[in-house]
């Protein structure tokens, strides 16, 4: 029996659902008989880029299409394991040939991007000198690889996802055409997980319809997929948000004990940091992509839950009594602050020189609200107690914010640095923003862009650029801790 997706693939421009600009201009041209010699169809996999170019090359020809026919004009070509010049060239001398059954003889090219530069070479010569009875249709998953030069000689027609909305019609026609009795919670879950592709919908919907000859339920989907629940990650995003890291273990054990593969947390992650534009999860988002890459998929996720959010507030540390920082339109008279409660200070403080609250003006206000005070250690050599405020510049809401400002200001002026910005990290505390290069070479890098740094940052915060990692030991000890401890090991030299 034939798949889902091979079953239902169509067989003209009508039956293709969702790309009605790609579909539409097409049955036009062939209705006048006024189209070109050279096509490239561009679009995410599964969209029905190739599907459609086999319905173009039928309908040119005015052959009828059938999935299992073979017709010899209609020549289909898979550039990945084609890439060579050879392979171009002997498609030059065997295009010169002339049709056999219909009017064209049609080259059928998928994955296009995948030629090598020389394969390019050989076949722009063809496209710009094409023999009157051949049609090229190219399709690829990636237009920035091909070359301009071919792009120009190309009608160039763009694919997209179909919407959720359409899928989820889609599917649910077909269900009912195959006698499939599933819930509808079921058939989201599906549509979601196949990426709003077709064919891979259709993939997931025929490995689902098979596991019962019940009514198939959502849970039934989430353990043969392997999928978390939606609490689940709910309470895994709280739990990262306020770094709760007995929760987060807990979770990493339940990771573990179900079988869930981390690389779906991540990607559920994802799609729930894009789906709802959380700021603070966002920032997670360059971490959740290096999971599936990692060859420790599951430490990869570790690390990146433990890493606090960049956007969480930054926190400064100051003697008991100074001025309290309040929100207001102008520099106020500060009162003496009230002896705060004890609580944890999130660092050690060091001593500051002694103000009287009562006289000293209060400094610049800031956006962000007053903290509660905390409690601070006492140092063995000090006894002073702290009080906690949030320190960010005037000028911009958050440090993700002054740092989305550097990394525009990078873009603009000084684009082939950009990359050692990017690896890096960074922190804005007691008014000072420390970028961490991770590294000597970096920190030489970003050190030659310092007055481009400057344009943007405010003048009262000061710049300090660091070979080193944000990440402290302690960090590493708290994944450690989740990852199941260990003892130091140490070497003799």
């Amino acid at each position: 029996m034939k798949a889902l997706y091979r079953r239902y693939r169509p067989k003209t421009l009508a039956e293709v659902i969702g790309q009605e600009n790609v579909t539409e201009p097409l049955a036009s041209s062939i209705k006048k008989g006024n189209f070109g010699h050279a096509f490239l169809l561009t679009g995410p996999r599964g969209c029905g880029k190739t599907s459609v170019a086999r319905i173009l090359a039928h309908e040119v020809n005015g052959f009828k299409y059938e999935l299992e026919d073979n017709y010899i004009d209609i020549i289909e070509i898979d550039a990945a394991s084609n890439t060579g010049v050879d392979n171009i060239r002997d498609l030059r001398e065997k295009a010169i040939i002339a049709p056999v059954e219909g009017k064209y003889k049609v080259y059928i090219i998928d994955e296009v991007h995948m030629l090598s530069k020389s394969a390019f070479n050989a076949l722009l010569k063809t496209l710009e000198e094409p023999p009157e009875h051949v049609i090229f249709i190219m399709a690829t998953t990636d237009p920035q690889k091909v070359p301009v030069t071919i792009m120009s000689r190309c009608q160039v027609y763009n694919f997209q996802l179909a919407s959720p909305e359409a899928m989820l019609k889609y599917i649910k026609d077909i269900c009912k055409k195959e006698k499939i009795d599933i819930e509808d919670e079921a058939l989201e879950i599906i549509v979601k997980r196949g990426g709003y592709s077709f064919r891979d919908t259709l993939s997931l919907l025929d490995q689902i319809s098979t596991i019962s000859d019940k009514k198939i339920t959502a849970k039934q989907v989430q353990d043969i997929l392997g999928l978390p629940q939606n609490v689940f990650i709910s309470n895994l995003v709280s739990s990262y948000k306020n770094q709760d890291l007995a929760a987060i273990h807990q979770a990493i054990e339940k990771i573990q004990n179900d079988n869930i593969s981390p690389d779906v947390i991540a990607e559920e992650l994802i799609r729930q940091a894009v789906d709802s534009i959380d700021l603070q999860l966002l920032s997670l988002v360059p971490k959740l992509s290096e999971v599936k890459l990692s060859p420790f998929p599951l430490a990869k996720l570790v690390v990146a839950l433990t890493t606090p959010s960049i956007n969480a507030p930054v926190v400064q540390v100051v003697q008991q009594n100074a001025p309290v920082v309040a929100p207001a339109p102008a520099p106020v008279k500060a009162e003496p602050a009230k002896t705060p409660e004890p609580v944890k200070a999130p660092e050690t403080p060091k001593e500051e020189p002694k103000t009287e609250a009562s006289s000293a003006p209060a400094p610049e206000p800031a956006k962000a609200p007053v903290l509660k005070p905390t409690e601070a250690p006492k140092e063995e050599s000090e006894e002073a107690e702290v009080t906690a405020t949030v320190a960010i510049s005037t000028d911009f809401s958050s440090p993700a914010e002054l740092w989305s400002h550097i990394i525009e200001n990078i873009t603009q002026k000084a684009k082939p640095m950009l990359k050692f910005f990017k690896d890096s990290e960074y922190e804005l505390l007691n008014n000072t923003l420390t970028i961490y290069a991770n590294h000597k070479f970096n920190k030489n890098q970003i050190e030659k862009k310092r007055g481009i740094i400057s344009e943007v940052v405010p003048k009262e915060i000061e710049i300090v650029i660091s070979e080193d990692s944000l990440r402290s030991d302690d960090t590493m000890s708290n994944i450690a801790d989740l990852m199941g401890g260990g003892e130091e090991i140490q070497i003799d030299e």
